[in-house]
């Protein structure tokens, strides 16, 4: 008996579909559990710094140590970690099987886009008290205005002491502001291309008003605010000539929607991925069958440039000591290797869907994305995964109960963006990116799936144990 059309149809279509359908009550509620903690952990770390020791505590908690690259090899089970100037961290569990058989490695991004301070950013302007800023990170800079900020960073003085800055987040703390131009007086601000409604110089931030109460100095509004300063952190303002100070928005992490299925907040782009790929590794409970690697790394937003970035050789060091602590070379581990470079993928959204190209873009509630090229227009600045990597990653997720989808970054010639996958490639590493959907992404209050986060980490736990 011949097929009919819906049989055919269901046998050889593939259709993205809300994976909702598919999935059990005990699943929805796992994957809803589970984003608690990522809740928890997007609102308490909001910079890369606070994310590395986030990371540090919460492995050391679960067994893993410094690891000590002139040290014995490792043994299969024996977990350790690398940070990197406080700024990025690798993890490792070592597996069971030599490792010039090669390694698995997630990699996420744990910087995000921000307002950071110049290095000289006090000044004084008509009784208003300002930081001169500069942005990080591809941003619509109009929309970082008339928003609450918080301030995140360290600050190293000359006598090698430094100083821990977390201040807006907490009830009843100070917050700080960029302000906007009434619309009433707006009209010459309505005349600027869109990317110039606000230019970089006018990121102003308004930190105080009150002048210092003494004689007829001038600038005594900045007076105020720097006695303010050296009282409660014991700073001088050349102590801004070497620091890390960065702006960012001060909200809440939120459940979105009546149904509470999206979370809302600022930093999914990736610490949606960080997170899952964390956690991945730290639930391994026993040696895996190959030597597992999360690398959470800074930069990525920037172009991974620096020595805390995978433009850099910090990952390709870690794996040669590695290698050389059984004897083999790190290019004999790292050509039998495999990556899944853990970044957000723009999920489909109805009201902007003329950039997006419906057929090839991941949506919401469709699991995790995976994308075999990312870059822009002509595919430049990317990774394009093989048809035998790919199939291989697919696979892998099908078989063993990992919803997933495949996506692109928008139209052909809409934009385009990178991720670190091109760099982990460089290192004749399989790399493909896999991760999680976010709408309004590089805006200051983005919204992921928690199905989508969930599937993450059920993605990068396969790829360690399976």
């Amino acid at each position: 008996m011949s097929k009919t059309a819906k049989e055919l149809k269901k046998e050889l279509f593939y259709k993205k579909e809300n994976g909702m359908d598919a999935l059990s009550e005990d699943t929805i509620k796992a994957a809803d559990d589970f984003c608690e903690g990522y809740k928890d952990f997007l609102f308490n770390c909001k910079t890369e710094r606070e994310v590395a020791e986030w990371a540090v505590q919460n492995a050391e908690k679960a067994g893993f140590t410094p690891f000590n690259p002139f040290g014995a090899p490792l043994k299969a089970g024996e977990k350790v970690y690398v940070l990197n100037r406080n700024k990025s961290i690798i993890l490792c569990i070592k597996g069971k099987r030599p490792i010039n058989e090669g390694v698995r490695i997630s990699a996420a991004h744990i910087d995000s886009p921000r307002i950071d301070l110049k290095q000289c950013p006090v000044y004084e302007d008509n009784s208003i008290a300002y930081f001169k800023t500069h942005y990080y990170g591809g941003v619509k800079k109009y929309q970082w205005v008339a928003i609450p900020l918080s301030l995140h960073g360290r600050i190293c003085k000359n006598d090698g002491t430094y100083v821990d800055i977390k201040l807006g987040e907490k009830a009843g703390e100070p917050k700080f502001c960029i302000t906007d131009i009434l619309p009433h007086l707006a009209n010459e601000q309505y005349t600027r291309k869109p990317n110039e409604l606000v230019k970089g110089e006018e990121l102003n931030v308004v930190i105080g008003s009150r002048p210092f109460k003494d004689d007829a100095e001038s600038e005594r509004v900045k007076l105020n605010i720097l006695k303010l300063l050296n009282e409660k952190y014991g700073i001088v303002e050349r102590d801004f000539l070497s620091a890390e100070l960065e702006l960012v928005p001060a909200f809440t992490v939120d459940d979105i929607g009546f149904d509470r299925s999206l979370i809302g907040g600022y930093g999914h782009d990736d610490r949606v991925c960080a997170y899952p790929a964390f956690e991945a590794i730290l639930d391994i409970d026993e040696a895996p069958e190959y030597t597992a690697i999360t690398v959470l790394t800074d930069k990525e937003e920037i172009g991974s440039d620096g020595n805390t970035g995978l433009n850099s050789s910090y990952m390709k060091y870690f794996i040669e000591d590695l290698a050389r602590l059984e004897g083999f070379a790190g290019r004999d581990v790292m050509r039998n290797s495999k990556c899944l470079s853990a970044d957000v993928n723009a999920a489909f959204d109805p009201t902007w869907s003329t950039v997006f190209e419906k057929n090839n873009a991941s949506i919401v509630n469709g699991g995790v994305c995976v994308t075999k090229y990312t870059g822009s227009r002509g595919k430049s600045g990317t990774s394009d995964a093989s048809a035998e990597f790919v199939s291989w990653v697919k696979a892998l997720l099908e078989e063993n109960d990992v919803l997933w989808q495949s996506g692109e970054l928008g139209k052909v010639d809409a934009g385009g963006g990178g991720t670190v996958a091109m760099y982990v490639a460089n290192l004749d590493i399989d790399t493909i990116d896999v991760g999680v959907p976010v709408l309004s992404m590089h805006a200051p209050y983005e919204m992921v799936s928690k199905i989508d986060v969930y599937m993450a980490y059920k993605a990068f736990y396969t790829f360690f144990t399976k």
